[in-house]
């Protein structure tokens, strides 16, 4: 899988160079050629969901203080943004690096590594981006609609936009030893924080849904493509994305 999407992200890359760094048009309708196994991988993805994802989730919020896990999310937010930095100024948009930036260092310095979110009450909210959106400025199209097994919803420049955010962040090669199980765990953590905090949402999609296929992918791609137009960070929780902390 690594390898497919590694494979379609070098593809992607030299679309965007062809096309002259001017941004895709943002998608429109429904492109999914390969839906029957989208549709297999999406009961599996659901399955996982019922059995693990969901109990672990429950017992991780009605076990762990509020206070602790909105910690533990932000710790984890915090350490994204160096990459988040780095899809900004690929994107050309220096004022978003110089804000994320600012951020990070805000929130590192005076939330005690992150645990504390005070650059948000300062006014510097969290402006994120990853290399799916980069791959759009730069012009790569939006592909086709799929399903990936753990992750959830996607669509082929996003998947392979995950892959490059993995390699690119250079936290990923700047932590070791317990400081790199910490980030790890942590962002395990907050994906089951996140799937315990909009429970009511994720559980209406996948399981009180007359086809949660169907309703899973139209509030992807709506959200999705809203976020790309400009719009506001959207609303759609993935219950299946970085579980495994490979954000």
């Amino acid at each position: 899988m690594l390898y497919a999407l590694s494979k379609r992200a070098g593809v992607l890359l030299a679309a965007a160079a062809l096309a002259g760094c001017t941004a895709a048009p943002i998608g429109v309708g429904v492109n999914d050629p390969v839906e029957a196994q989208n549709r297999k991988t999406h009961a599996a993805n659901r399955a996982l969901d019922k059995v693990f994802v969901r109990p672990a989730s429950k017992g991780y919020g009605k076990g762990v203080p509020s206070p602790v896990r909105t910690g533990v999310a932000n710790f984890a937010s915090n350490l994204n943004l160096p990459g988040q930095v780095l899809n900004n100024l690929l994107q050309f948009r220096i004022e978003n690096a110089g804000h994320n930036t600012f951020r990070f260092l805000v929130n590192t310095t005076f939330g005690f590594g992150g645990l504390l979110d005070v650059a948000t009450d300062a006014g510097l909210e969290n402006r994120r981006t990853d290399f799916g959106e980069t791959l759009h400025v730069w012009g790569a199209p939006e592909g086709a609609y799929v399903e990936l097994p753990l992750i959830g919803p996607s669509t082929e420049r996003h998947a392979a936009g995950r892959v490059v955010d993995i390699l690119m962040n250079p936290l990923n090669f700047a932590t070791e030893g317990s400081l790199r199980s910490a980030s790890s765990g942590a962002s395990v953590a907050a994906r089951f924080g996140d799937r315990y905090r909009y429970s009511d949402l994720v559980d209406s999609v996948l399981y009180e849904s007359e086809d949660s296929y169907a309703q899973a992918r139209l509030l992807y791609l709506q959200n999705r493509r809203f976020k790309l137009s400009g719009g506001a960070q959207p609303d759609y929780i993935d219950p299946y994305e970085d579980v495994y902390g490979s954000e």
